[in-house]
């Protein structure tokens, strides 16, 4: 039996989780049973317990690690102040992440299942949420982060919202237009209670 060193485990681990992470966002984790994650992954299902106790397991390192992912790639690449919340809310309600799923927001995706997942998901959820919403929140009030917090949240959720009734709609000239209003919205509310 040919035995693989820590590194190449580590490496496979890395592939069932990131292949996890799309499927659940394209298929939800309830529509994503062990066997098509492993297939994702190119692994048969026998290598899964090898690296997770429970598919509770793997989703839980699944949201942990696409949340950590879009806090690297989007907020933390983002410009500081208004400019950078500006790359985001409009990255965020863009027609090409609404049509693709699988690469897109763990909050959009699977906000709806992660509140009915066990705790310890919820806890890896709120964990990875806080520091998306620390990045948005230092890029809404620069010179104190800690006083947007709560509207960095509000924000999140706005968007998460509105890209999730734009997917859902079957005409796409309105839910091209709702992309357009929440992102009216988005500032509109991130500029509330503004000082001018």
């Amino acid at each position: 039996m040919v035995r693989y060193g820590t590194e190449h485990k580590q490496e496979t681990r890395r592939r069932i989780v990131e292949a996890a992470g799309r499927r659940f966002k394209r298929d939800g984790i309830d529509g994503s049973g062990v066997s098509a994650l492993m297939k994702d992954a190119g692994l048969t299902n026998g290598a899964f317990y090898v690296h997770f106790e429970s598919k509770d397991d793997l989703v839980t390192t699944a949201i942990a690690d696409q949340l950590k992912a879009q806090a690297e790639s989007v907020v933390a690449l983002a410009a500081p102040g208004r400019a950078g919340l500006e790359q985001i809310v409009r990255g965020y309600l863009s027609p090409r992440h609404r049509d693709s799923p699988g690469d897109g927001c763990p909050n959009a995706a699977l906000l709806d299942e992660i509140g009915r997942c066990a705790d310890a998901t919820k806890r890896a959820y709120t964990d990875g949420v806080l520091v998306l919403v620390d990045g948005i929140a230092a890029r809404m009030a620069p010179e104190d982060p800690s006083s947007a917090r709560v509207k960095a949240l509000s924000l999140l959720g706005l968007m998460a919202g509105t890209l999730q009734l734009s997917r859902a709609l079957t005409d796409r000239q309105l839910a091209d237009e709702l992309l357009d209003q929440g992102i009216s919205n988005a500032f509109a509310l991130s500029d509330a209670g503004q000082r001018v």
